[in-house]
C-alpha cells in the first residue's frame, strides 16, 4: 500500500527530475522510513556508469533520499525542503557489484538513530526479494535556515 507517491515525494526533497530515485513511501513514523524504488533500473539514471552499469554503492544516494524523507515527515513542516550533506558513512556493507543485476522493487529502510535540528545520524539497508544489498550508518548536517 502506497502511504505518499512520487509526486509527494518530490516536494518533500531537493531531488528533482530523475534524480529523485524514489517511488513510494509504504510506512514511516517518527524515527523510521520504509520505501520502494523501481526507478533505480531506469536507462536514465544520473548515477550509471558510461557502460550502463549501476553500482551497488550508488544505493547510498538512495538511502539519503529515504533519509530526507523521513526527516521532512517527521519535522512535520511544509516549508522549502532544507539541504542536507553527508558527512559521515559507517559500517557499510556491499553485499553485491551491481544493484540492477536483478530486476524488482527496491525496498529501502532507513532508522534514525539520534538527531537535532542541525543533523542525525541514520541506520539504513536496501534489499530486493528480502535479500540484503547494502547496509551501513550515515550522519547528515542540515543547510542552517535563513
Amino acid at each position: 500500500m502506497t502511504i505518499i507517491n512520487r509526486e509527494q515525494i518530490l516536494t518533500m526533497i531537493p531531488h528533482c527530475g530523475a534524480m529523485c530515485l524514489l517511488d513510494e513511501v509504504l510506512s514511516w513514523n517518527d524515527v523510521s522510513v520504509r520505501c520502494l524504488s523501481r526507478r533505480y533500473q531506469d536507462q536514465d539514471n544520473p548515477m550509471r556508469r558510461a557502460n550502463g552499469e549501476l553500482g551497488v554503492a550508488c544505493g547510498i544516494e538512495i538511502a539519503a533520499q529515504a533519509m530526507a524523507v523521513q526527516g521532512r515527515l517527521s519535522a512535520g513542516n511544509s516549508g522549502p525542503p532544507r539541504r542536507g550533506y553527508l558527512v559521515s558513512l559507517r559500517d557499510v556493507a556491499l553485499r553485491t557489484g551491481l544493484l540492477d543485476a536483478a530486476s524488482g522493487d527496491l525496498i529501502i529502510e532507513a532508522e534514525r538513530l539520534l538527531g537535532d535540528a542541525d543533523g542525525a545520524t541514520y541506520r539504513f539497508r536496501l534489499a530486493r526479494h528480502d535479500t540484503e544489498l547494502l547496509s551501513g550508518r550515515a550522519t547528515v548536517v542540515f543547510e542552517a535556515g535563513e
